[in-house]
């Protein structure tokens, strides 16, 4: 089920355990960057991406809830909570990322 993949990916994410996170991505993933802007693509990039990021931020998302769009791409609202590495929060909103799973 595509929602069990993507919460066991969050929960690697948020224990930043890359190899976990990118065992669950296509090896051509586009992530967005949202420090930088654009987008970062396979596994080095996203790899690369994240490890710079967590030297700067603490990010947490939180899956919230799952839908199913009109082409079949599963959307997700997650909670995301963005610290600085002292533990002040910069960012609390939620977002939405959108995912094509092609195999499931």
């Amino acid at each position: 089920m595509n929602e069990a993949l993507l919460r066991k990916a969050y929960q690697a994410f948020n224990a930043r355990d890359i190899d976990a996170v990118l065992a669950i991505l296509h090896p051509d993933v586009a992530w967005s960057n949202g420090m930088e802007g654009g987008y970062v693509h396979g596994h080095n990039e996203v790899r690369d991406y994240w490890s710079r990021q967590w030297c700067l931020i603490d990010p947490h998302v939180e899956p919230q809830c799952f839908t199913i769009n009109e082409t079949g791409q599963t959307v997700m609202n997650l909670h995301q909570v963005v610290r600085d590495l002292d533990g002040n929060v910069i960012v609390n909103q939620i977002v939405q990322h959108l995912y094509a799973i092609e195999h499931s």
